[in-house]
Formats: C-alpha cells, sequence, structure tokens
C-alpha cells in the first residue's frame, strides 16, 4: 500500500504584486497614467491585459514613443530603453497564429530578453511549430491507475503553474465500484491511504479534439487547433471572456484568478510560447500535452512521471507506435462521444 498525496494541496504562497509608473519607473515622480490593474503580467513586470488594451491605447502610444512626463524619463539608462521597447512591441503585436516564422521568432527573443532584465537569469524558449506527419494521441489505462497523483504533481511543476491557488489542468477523480463513470459522485481531492479498496481511478485533462467546441466560441481566436492536434492558447491575445470553459464538455480548461505565482527557484525555464511561458492574470490555461516536450519528441510529464504505467501518448500517424496498437487491441472508448468532439484521448481496461 502507498500513501501518496499531492504535495500542491496544503502549499500556500503569498502573492507579491509590484506596481510601477507608465514607463516602468519605481520611484520619481511620473505623473503619467498608470497601466491597467486587471492584467498584471508576472512576465514583464508590467500590466498588459488585452481587455483594457484598447481604452489605454493612448496611454500605450505614450510609453511606445517614451513621451511621458519629462520628471520620469524611459531613456535613462540602456536598460530602461530596451525594457519600454520590448513593452510597446509586445503590446502591440499580432496574433500568434497569424505570425510569419521569422515574427515568432522575435516574439520569442522579447520575451526572453525581457525575463533576463527582470530577474538577471536566462531561460529557453521554443516558437517550434508542428512536424510534418504527427498527430498527437493518449490513452489512459484504468485498470492500472491506482491514484498516486504523481501525473498532477508533475503536471504542475513542468507546466510553471500557479502555486498559490493550487491550479491543477489534470483532475484524478476516486470512483466506487460498481456505480460507473458517475463523476457527481467522484471524489476529486482524497487524502487518504491509495489505491482505497472498492475504488477505481480515472484520470481527466484536456482531451486536444479533433472537433473542439471551445475554439468555435473564442471571440477574438485566441485558441485554435495546430497542425498536430494540439489545442493552444495564445495568451497574450485571450481577454479571459470564459466561453471557451463554457463551451468545454470536459472541464478542461481553467482560468487563473489572480496573477500565477511560482518561486523563482522552481520555474521550469525550458518552455514554449505556446505552452508553459509564464501567464498572466486574467487568461485560460489547460494541458498542452507538454507542447515544449513533445514537440521535441519527449513524453509529457504526467507520463513520465505515472508509476504504473497507465498513461500513454503518441502519434497517432505511427503505425508502429503504442498508442496505435492500444487503439488496435484494446477495447477503448470515449468520454462523450455523441457530442461530436472527436477526442484524441482514450480509455481502455485490461
Amino acid at each position: 500500500m502507498n500513501n501518496k498525496k499531492n504535495k500542491w494541496f496544503s502549499l500556500n504562497l503569498g502573492n507579491s504584486k509590484k506596481t510601477s509608473c507608465g514607463c516602468g519607473n519605481t520611484e520619481g515622480g511620473c505623473q503619467s497614467d498608470p497601466k491597467p490593474k486587471d492584467g498584471y503580467d508576472q512576465v514583464f513586470d508590467v500590466n498588459m491585459s488585452r481587455r483594457s488594451a484598447f481604452r489605454k491605447l493612448t496611454a500605450g502610444l505614450l510609453v511606445g514613443a517614451g513621451a511621458v512626463n519629462a520628471s520620469c524619463s524611459v531613456t535613462s539608462s540602456g536598460e530602461k530603453k530596451d525594457k519600454s521597447q520590448i513593452e510597446w512591441e509586445e503590446y502591440f503585436k499580432g496574433n500568434y497564429k497569424l505570425m510569419s516564422d521569422e515574427e515568432k521568432e522575435q516574439t520569442v527573443d522579447r520575451l526572453v530578453k525581457s525575463y533576463e532584465l527582470r530577474t538577471g537569469e536566462s531561460l529557453n524558449m521554443s516558437s517550434k511549430n508542428a512536424s510534418d506527419n504527427v498527430l498527437f494521441g493518449y490513452a489512459f489505462n484504468i485498470s492500472q491507475c491506482q491514484g498516486y497523483m504523481d501525473c498532477v504533481n508533475a503536471c504542475v511543476e513542468e507546466n510553471n503553474q500557479d502555486r498559490a491557488s493550487e491550479m491543477q489542468y489534470i483532475r484524478i477523480h476516486e470512483m466506487k465500484d460498481g456505480k460507473g463513470l458517475n463523476f457527481g459522485e467522484a471524489d476529486d481531492s482524497y487524502y487518504h491511504e491509495v489505491p482505497a479498496k472498492g475504488h477505481f481511478y480515472m484520470g481527466t485533462q484536456c482531451f486536444h479534439c479533433d472537433n473542439p467546441p471551445c475554439i468555435e466560441v473564442c471571440p477574438v481566436q485566441a485558441t485554435w487547433k495546430e497542425k498536430d492536434g494540439i489545442v493552444v492558447i495564445d495568451y497574450d491575445w485571450c481577454i479571459g471572456c470564459r466561453y471557451c470553459m463554457a463551451a468545454c464538455p470536459y472541464d478542461g480548461r481553467r482560468f487563473n484568478w489572480d496573477t500565477p505565482e511560482v518561486p523563482q527557484e522552481e520555474v521550469n525555464k525550458e518552455q514554449h510560447y505556446l505552452g508553459n511561458r509564464l501567464r498572466k492574470k486574467g487568461v485560460m490555461e489547460k494541458c498542452t500535452f507538454c507542447i515544449q516536450r513533445s514537440r521535441n519528441g519527449k513524453n509529457p510529464a504526467c507520463v513520465e512521471a505515472c508509476p504504473t504505467g497507465a498513461r500513454i501518448f503518441g502519434n497517432l500517424l505511427d503505425p508502429e507506435s503504442e498508442i496505435r496498437w492500444v487503439l488496435a487491441n484494446k477495447k477503448v472508448f470515449r468520454l462523450k462521444e455523441d457530442l461530436g468532439t472527436e477526442p484524441k484521448f482514450w480509455y481502455f481496461m485490461d
């Protein structure tokens, strides 16, 4: 018997907020308009909410041009000038989906440079596109899952999820034998020794549907499906309306009500723009099949961390892949198939 608990349930970190004038200077008598308060960005130390971008357009233009109050010059040092230029370019960049490869690289370079200016440390961020002849899929062996939640912990660490709110992309549902797939009676936050007698365990997350309803309802096209099947979000274009959350029939999306906080020493610095980069307040988040890993030939963190081998991931277009073997040799099923969402996430039992 094992007694493994989710270590993030008890973690409670305080939120630290930073304020600055419109030009980024934290001192002096600058009288310029402050940035919006509803979109503090952990990456840039500035407020970058898209929902307030238009009503703050004039203030943004002033920041970008350096035309703020003379008592607070953005060109007082090379570092401030670099930061101001980064803020300007990021503030008005286009939707990542519509960018050229060169524009994507420039965007990533700005994020990396901004992080270095803010923390003095470096990180690796990718804009790697989907590979040809790759379509990712996932299978979950209900017979093997023992409810340990190693997958949840690994996901939190890998994807720089907020510690204070205990955000988790993965749910592990503890269900009673003989009750079927009754999610209404499932326990998703159990604090006892597992596996519990008379129960079985089942994981859910974003299923990366082939026909995702979440995409159809987004009013700003901040979410879309990539060529390799991964459903992604451009955090900088998300306006936090949560239509996608309401449209998802699988409870696969999360909304961050506050600025995600990750201790500096715990930040995963191997990032992808569409994956685990540090997010701002008021946007949607979710599983991305660990795009920063999967597009480099690795398994998602949850698959690697699972101690029982209950999780299987691979290329659906590769006839020699393990997931293709599962689909060909096991009795598989998907949740709510009648909805026509075509999730690329299957369940099976030994």
